[in-house]
């Protein structure tokens, strides 16, 4: 265990926690909604400190990050927990396990292992993902320190409820992220999610004015969040408040977890939504989940020429040169070395 950042002790031994916008009122012997953050006699304990459940070499592209040191390895790593209860969550044995099981499971992993096995593997970057980094962020911290050190970005794959404070003592060591904006409506967030919409807008501002790289992730889930509409909504706060220049994903669902009464997602919703993002103004919009469509790769918004071929989570081609279009010079937003 390692006492925990940002809490604060109050009376009778509960704490206030101030990681995530859920502001969990934690009382001693007793856990936060995500279930790895324990009050132990005042103090806040993190149950998952350097005890890591999942670790892979991935692709960059499985993030999903389309703009961000393209066809290059992220070592990967989790811990158990989560601070949302996705009804549709893909890793949900592990995000879940703290909540559902009253179990705290993994391999004891150093800090310094995973920065070396990162470099070992040639890997350009390290991914704090599957489950929620914010829930293990001092480990997640730790371990950026040091990435930073050796020449490592940092990413972060996350639901996007950080609060502002964590979020920007992080910023100089955290290079980009893909933040799930699940869904426009608070009904949808609170029924599905467990969580606000309103946290997750407020966080993705803040990622935005701290200059960190940042991508958008939708999965489309139909007759729950499928709308158009709402798609539309997403694309306008896209555009208003983070840029034109914002990649974002739309992605295709497929029943798992409690969420299977809807069916998988329709390959005509997905170039629906594409063509939404497209019509509100964005630059770049990918669909995903669905290897070999068009909406894969990436197209200069000047000259329309096709400047990263990508089938599933490979790049066959990748005509940017020095941060932009080969053909037409045209700067393509994004972290390119």
């Amino acid at each position: 265990m390692k006492e925990a950042k940002y809490f604060e002790k109050l009376e009778d031994k509960k704490v206030s926690c101030f990681l995530c916008r859920h502001h969990c009122i934690i009382k001693e012997d007793k856990k936060g909604i995500c279930g790895v953050r324990k009050n132990i006699n005042g103090s806040l304990y993190s149950l998952v400190y350097e005890r890591v459940i999942a670790k892979n070499v991935d692709p960059i592209e499985k993030k999903p990050l389309f703009h961000f040191l393209p066809s290059t390895k992220s070592y990967s790593i989790a811990t158990v927990g989560c601070n949302f209860r996705c009804f549709h969550c893909q890793n949900y044995e592990i995000s879940q396990m703290p909540r559902e099981e009253d179990t705290i499971m993994g391999s004891i992993i150093p800090v310094e292992d995973i920065v070396d096995s990162a470099i070992y593997y040639d890997c350009k970057s390290i991914s704090y993902t599957y489950t929620e980094p914010t829930i293990f962020y001092e480990y997640a911290y730790d371990v950026a320190v040091l990435a930073k050190q050796k020449g490592l970005k940092n990413v972060f794959v996350t639901n996007g409820y950080i609060e502002k404070k964590p979020l920007e003592d992080i910023k100089p060591y955290l290079d980009g992220a893909n933040v799930d904006l699940k869904g426009f409506s608070e009904d949808f967030y609170k029924k599905v999610c467990g969580a606000s919409l309103k946290g997750v807008l407020e966080s993705l501002i803040n990622y935005k004015k701290l200059d960190i790289w940042l991508e958008i992730t939708t999965l489309i889930i139909p007759t729950y969040n499928d709308k158009e509409e709402e798609l539309k909504g997403v694309a306008r706060f896209i555009k208003a408040e983070l840029g034109e220049e914002t990649p974002w994903h739309v992605t295709a669902f497929y029943p798992t977890y409690k969420l299977t009464d809807a069916p998988p997602t329709p390959v005509k919703t997905l170039k629906m939504a594409r063509e939404i993002g497209f019509s509100e103004g964005l630059k770049y919009v990918y669909t995903g989940n669905i290897p070999g469509e068009e909406g894969e790769s990436t197209y200069c918004p000047h000259c329309r020429k096709k400047i990263i071929e990508r089938v599933g989570f490979r790049v066959s081609k990748l005509d940017i040169i020095n941060g932009s279009c080969k053909f037409c010079n045209r700067e393509i937003a994004g972290v390119w070395s």
